[in-house]
């Protein structure tokens, strides 16, 4: 009995030590009832008109989620502005450590005139919508399909908070655009080499 307690102990312990290695954002999956111009719950806007989409059904798109019921949408707009959401992370990021984690992007053609392919930028900052460290930034996503994108960096400091925005270039001038966004993965720890 003693013997099976301390294995039910050891299996606990080590089941608890590897749960820490995960960080989980709120709502990785975007999910809520499908409406234009909402911000799902967990997330906050950080752009002046960030209006992101809880799809499918808004605009248009009927494409099935990579996880889960919903996914998001995030534009750009003609005059430069352009969508980003914030959230802060459970446990901020250690610059010991490194780090990776995975997202699934795609693009739709039809997005009720916002129909431009675009890239997305990922962020890390020390408080709330502050782009201090790039982690990822794509090419312009075309595909119509999902397609997993994996993000591994390591943090030039303790940071708290990512950023999550639409970008099409660094010039004041845009497009009407688009890009949709499901499923993030965990963020865990790189193995040790």
């Amino acid at each position: 009995m003693l013997r099976k307690c301390f294995l039910c102990l050891v299996f606990l312990i080590g089941f608890v030590a590897s749960q820490g290695q995960f960080i989980y954002l709120n709502n990785a999956s975007f999910e809520g009832e499908p409406q234009d111009a909402t911000v799902p719950v967990g997330w906050f806007p950080c752009e002046i008109g960030t209006t992101p989409d809880i799809l499918p059904g808004p605009w248009g798109i009927h494409m099935e989620s990579s996880d889960g019921d919903t996914f998001l949408g995030l534009i750009t707009r003609e005059d430069g502005s352009w969508e980003s959401i914030t959230q802060r992370f459970k446990t901020a990021l250690n610059p010991a450590d490194c780090y990776s984690f995975t997202i699934d992007l795609a693009h739709s053609p039809n997005y009720a005139g916002y129909n431009s392919p675009l890239k997305v930028r990922i962020w890390a900052g020390q408080s709330k919508c502050n782009k201090e460290q790039l982690l990822l930034e794509t090419d312009f996503i075309k595909n119509v399909d999902w397609k997993t994108f994996e993000v591994k960096f390591k943090p030039k400091k303790w940071f708290n908070y990512i950023v999550i925005e639409a970008h099409y270039s660094d010039n004041p001038t845009s497009v009407k655009g688009n890009v949709i966004l499901d499923n993030i993965s965990p963020i865990k720890i790189c193995p040790r080499a």
